[in-house]
This record gives C-alpha cells, structure tokens and sequence, in this order.
C-alpha cells in the first residue's frame, strides 16, 4: 500500500504496567475509535498489530497490542506512530479532512502567489494549525486552518489559499 492509503490515527505513548500494555495516543475524533480501524501499521509497513483497550488514562487509553508482550516491548516502541488503512476510516463531510491529505498541499496567498508547502498540521489544544515552509523561510509560517483564513481546500488540485490576517 502506497502512503496515501493509509492514515496515521495513533502513537504509543509509552509501557502502562509490567504486562506489556502500552499507553497509547489516539487521534480520533472520538479516542476509543482506534480500536475499530485495526489493524493498525507501523509506518513503513513492515508491522501490523491487533488491538484490544483496557482503559482510559489521563491524556491517552491503555491497550494491549499483537507483539508487544512485555514492558520492555512496550518501551521500545514509544513514539510509534499508527497507521490504519483509509478504507476502514469514515467517510468525511466536504468540509472535513485526513491530516495526511494536508500535508504537502502547495500554499497560495489570494493573489495566486506562491507561500510554500505545509509540512505538518499541528494541534495544541484550540485549533488545528497549518505548518508552511516555503522558499527563503528560516521558521516555519503557522496559519490557523480556518473557514475565514483557509477559504480554499483543493486536495484533488494538490493546492489552498490563504487569506493571512495583518497579524500574522
């Protein structure tokens, strides 16, 4: 499967116990969906796990995992990311999109000139963030992914415009 079939809707946090669970990230809309995408994939592929909840933590779900049987399992793939395949996500409104389908979108400004490209979408608690690089930048320009600043997602097109207040 090609990057773009599969969406990244996780992370291990860390171990949870000495039994092998893992403290686990997920990036649902709603957490505990997780469970209903496995299995889950490293990155590259090359693993894929089974996955059953067994609780709710402070800032994540406690979980066991095919493979990871032990609590030095659990530590050694902290920081893995999860990948689910697309197929097996729900479908979104018009208005509703993958991280994953924002990242690399070229950026315009309203005038159809070239800002750069996002390279991440970041989130810290109010808002989902856009992360542009582009040619000549030494920091990375954060655009807030607003209806009001974002007026043009064209995914199909590999591009969206955006409005940049003053302040920014």
């Amino acid at each position: 499967m090609s990057g773009k079939d599969r969406v990244c809707v996780g992370a291990i946090s860390g171990a949870f116990g000495v039994k092998g669970e893992v403290r686990l990230k997920s990036y649902c809309a709603d957490p505990a969906a997780i469970a209903d995408y496995a299995p889950l994939y490293s990155e590259d592929g090359s693993r894929s796990f089974d996955l059953v909840l067994t609780g709710v933590l402070n800032n994540g779900l406690s979980a066991r995992m095919s493979g990871i049987v032990s609590r030095e399992d659990a530590e050694a793939a902290k920081g893995l990311r999860l990948f689910a395949d697309r197929a097996r996500l729900p479908k979104l409104d018009d208005d509703e999109y993958y991280h994953a389908d924002l990242i690399g979108l070229t950026v315009l400004d309203a005038g159809g000139n070239r800002i750069g490209q996002v390279k991440a979408v970041l989130n810290h608690g109010a808002s989902d963030l856009l992360e542009v690089m582009g040619p000549g930048m030494k920091t990375p320009l954060l655009v807030p992914f607003t209806l009001a600043v974002v007026p043009t997602v064209d995914i199909a097109g590999g591009r969206l415009i955006v409005d940049l207040p003053d302040e920014i």
